[in-house]
């Protein structure tokens, strides 16, 4: 392929992109990939989970224009595009039985109008490749199902020209991914390395709960970048309201997870093109088409 291959990676909130497959965009971005992330909402609902900045009024009142600031700051150490799509976070609803969710928000939008807005952006950066979550959110939030659903539609519409005329001239996507970062085979293997190593591990209690939470994927895509955990982590470090820096998510030393598991891991949902599984590369069957 001569032309510059160009990847989107469709997240709910603000601190998703950093998160979940941001190694692998780094790495992209690194060989001169053009990468977009496409955020859907602005994170207003989210918490704050990061105890230093708890109570703070400042953050309290404008939290909407500290997480776009810190999603400014992330999307620059890893060298993505980024784009909003503009709709208002659903938050986490809690409690039984669970709350209505806030009217108005993205979880409640009609999803063929939200997809719209997507394939209005699809059409205009062109992806070859799209990343977005399983049908599951990843976990169930209600903003991560509705990313799901929309990233379906706008799959297959925005290269359909009767399907929203009004967004821009068709352009078809090749392959469409779930990630599947957050695997028990990733998690055991570190686990059982920091054992080996007499550390501490975090991931004991997520162990002993897996069965019951209904994650087993199909890992079909292990793209090595390894090389780009230190970028990863800069850039959740600085979403500083969802993020502790000495919180569970840095208890892995980098040079133990470049040893023990160096890739990020993805499930191949649709797919153009001819490929053989597994693969290392989000590319694979593009490249040389």
């Amino acid at each position: 392929m001569t032309e510059q291959l160009r990847m989107m990676a469709v997240h709910a909130h603000p601190d998703d992109e950093s998160s979940k497959g941001a190694a692998t965009m780094a790495k992209y971005v690194s060989e001169g990939v053009d990468v977009l992330v496409a955020t859907c909402t602005g994170g207003e609902r989210g918490s704050i989970l990061n105890p230093k900045l708890q109570g703070d009024p400042y953050i309290e009142e404008h939290i909407h224009e500290v997480r776009a600031k810190e999603m400014a700051e992330a999307r620059d150490i890893l060298g993505v595009k980024q784009e909003w799509l503009g709709y208002v976070d659903s938050g986490l609803p809690e409690g039984d039985p669970l709350p209505p969710l806030p009217e108005g928000c993205f979880a409640l939008q009609d999803v063929d109008e939200a997809a719209g807005t997507l394939v209005k952006l699809i059409r205009e950066f062109k992806p070859h490749v799209i990343t977005t979550y399983d049908e599951n959110g990843g976990y169930p939030h209600p903003d991560h199902i509705m990313t799901h659903k929309i990233s379906m539609v706008a799959f297959e519409a925005a290269g359909d020209p009767s399907r929203y005329p009004e967004a821009g001239e068709p352009w078809q996507p090749l392959k469409l991914y779930y990630n599947q970062g957050f695997n028990r085979p990733r998690t055991q293997a570190l686990h059982d390395a920091l054992l080996e190593r007499g550390m501490e591990s975090p991931y004991g209690e997520w162990l002993e709960r897996w069965d019951s939470m209904g994650r087993e994927r199909n890992l079909t895509t292990f793209v090595p970048c390894g090389d780009f955990f230190e970028i990863r982590d800069k850039a959740l470090i600085a979403h500083a309201t969802q993020i502790d820096p000495d919180g569970g998510w840095f208890k892995v030393p980098l040079d133990l997870q470049r040893e023990v598991w160096p890739t990020e891991e993805y499930e191949l949902a649709k797919s153009l093109v001819g490929t053989s599984l597994p693969e290392d590369d989000l590319f694979a069957g593009i490249r040389n088409n």
